[in-house]
């Protein structure tokens, strides 16, 4: 059963990209809110190489029934060839914002 609300992650190369890529999903009511994380530093092991990157961390919240919508928003405007997106779901949390949150991707 999925989630009612969910939080998405993904990370990006530069502040500027985070900051298109979390608007854009504000405006096409994907995400109610979209955080930016940032500068944070990522390891991680790309074409036989262990590589070490600044990257921002973009976090959207969302209703569960949009998760699907904006993995695949995300994955046509990222620009790495594999990004991550990671969706977790919301056990708890206040009744007011996470109506908010569901309204706010209507």
């Amino acid at each position: 059963m999925p989630a009612d609300h969910v939080v998405v992650v993904t990370t990006v190369d530069s502040e500027a990209a985070a900051r298109t890529l979390a608007a854009s999903a504000v405006e096409a009511r994907l995400a109610a809110c979209a955080q930016i994380v940032g500068p944070i530093t990522s390891v991680f092991r790309w074409e036989g190489e262990v590589r070490t990157e600044a990257e921002w961390r973009v976090e959207c919240k969302t209703a569960g029934d949009r998760a699907g919508a904006l993995e695949e928003f995300l994955n046509v405007r990222h620009t790495y060839d594999v990004p991550e997106i990671v969706v977790t779901p919301v056990v708890g949390g206040s009744p007011a914002y996470l109506s908010w949150l569901v309204e706010g991707t209507r």
